[in-house]
């Protein structure tokens, strides 16, 4: 209660300049670091630059900053999933994406990790998706809810203080998911060591997936509220379900409109496959472990029906499709409009080309996997625990409780 009595209401403005503009003159072949948007990442606080440019080459077409700036993805999805961090420079002076919104603390009244940890907190994030202006994947947050944005500001030390427990939290979830993903590396060493580069072997027959699969079946996506769906109402799946290679059934928003079709449900077991989105997220693939009851296909979500496990089993299938050289082939076969998202058809995705082996190594790989799974399933826990206490440390650490 002492520590809230001592904080006080401002908005962000107040504490800091968003977009501050490049005031200085430089020399063209001055080197300045270059921050893309795939270098700001949603799983890390700190984004190190790795890339210098001249500065004549970006002057224009980018977004100017400084070592210690707060970068925030604007444009969905990026915004949505927490591409937001701190600038860690090489140079004085950065460049990267011109959907990038700038916020520099004022030092004197704002310390730059607290404000990074408020920036990156899920009220923040869900609060300007909802203010998000444009259609499609052109929505933007616009810099006036950044500006305004409410907070809870005690002194600078108390700011530190918290900022350092932040920054600790963070650290376990970092190492979290580090742990997570060397799970991923291992699935994908003990594939190669198994079957070779699905893409160059020519150990095994090759089948196209029209031979392998009975049928190819897809969902609708109606009008759905914009939140996941209770336990006890039925939800879509959204792309973001499958678009880490790993099913997430927590991605999915209520269907409360029109009455479920229950023959799209999804069930253990099913491999889906995203039919469309950007270039380099589309053809997608996620095997179904377990999940929650009265979910439903997408129209955007394939569901891949095997026609005999006894030539194909479901975890090879999965792997195969995922494994990167095969994915990028697949995804060669995505076509589409100008700035529309490509889109793979069923027919195309039919002719794909599996290398087969023998049903005793695929199952001898099935078999290595589910090991691993039970691993991840136990590491995923353990993150989703640790995320809800983040998630509670924030909140209170924004709303003059910690």
């Amino acid at each position: 209660m002492v520590e809230m009595l001592r904080t006080r209401a401002v908005r962000l403005e107040d504490i800091a300049s968003v977009n501050p503009r490049l005031s200085q003159k430089i020399d063209p072949s001055t080197l300045v670091s270059f921050v893309g948007m795939a270098d700001l990442s949603a799983d890390r606080a700190v984004t190190e630059a790795a890339d210098a440019r001249p500065y004549g080459d970006v002057a224009k077409g980018y977004t100017a900053f400084q070592d210690g700036d707060l970068l925030v993805a604007k444009i969905t999805p990026c915004f949505e999933n927490g591409k937001i961090g701190q600038a860690r420079l090489s140079h004085r002076l950065g460049f990267g994406s011109t959907e990038f919104h700038v916020v520099r603390p004022h030092p004197e009244l704002a310390d730059a990790r607290f404000l990074m940890h408020f920036l990156r907190s899920p009220r923040f994030r869900a609060e300007g998706e909802m203010r998000m202006t444009g259609s499609g994947g052109q929505r933007r947050v616009p810099v006036d809810y950044i500006n305004q944005a409410p907070l809870h500001l005690p002194p600078l030390d108390e700011q530190r203080r918290i900022a350092a427990i932040l920054d600790k939290a963070d650290e376990l979830l970092t190492k979290r998911r580090q742990a997570l993903a060397q799970l991923e590396v291992l699935t994908q060493s003990i594939f190669h060591s198994m079957f070779g580069d699905p893409y160059a072997s020519e150990r095994w027959p090759d089948f196209a997936l029209d031979d392998l699969l009975s049928a190819i079946e897809s969902g609708q996506s109606p009008v759905c509220e914009d939140r996941p769906a209770e336990a006890d109402e039925w939800g879509v799946l959204k792309l973001s379900a499958v678009t880490k290679l790993t099913f997430d059934d927590t991605q999915n928003k209520a269907l409360t409109s029109v009455a479920p079709n229950k023959q799209h449900e999804v069930r253990q077991g099913d491999l889906l496959f995203s039919r469309k989105n950007t270039r380099a997220l589309v053809a997608a693939v996620a095997l179904v472990g377990e999940v929650r009851p009265r979910l439903l296909l997408s129209d955007l979500i394939f569901r891949l029906c095997i026609r005999n496990h006894g030539v194909i089993t479901p975890q090879y299938l999965h792997a195969v499709m995922a494994e990167p050289t095969k994915r990028a082939q697949i995804q060669n076969l995505a076509g589409g409009s100008s700035g529309s998202m490509p889109n793979i058809s069923k027919a195309k995705l039919l002719t794909v080309k599996i290398p087969t082996p023998p049903i005793e190594l695929q199952q001898e790989f099935g078999r290595r996997v589910s090991a691993i799974e039970r691993l991840k399933g136990r590491q995923r826990h353990q993150l989703a625990e640790l995320e809800v206490l983040f998630a509670s440390l924030q909140n209170r650490s924004f709303s003059g409780e910690l």
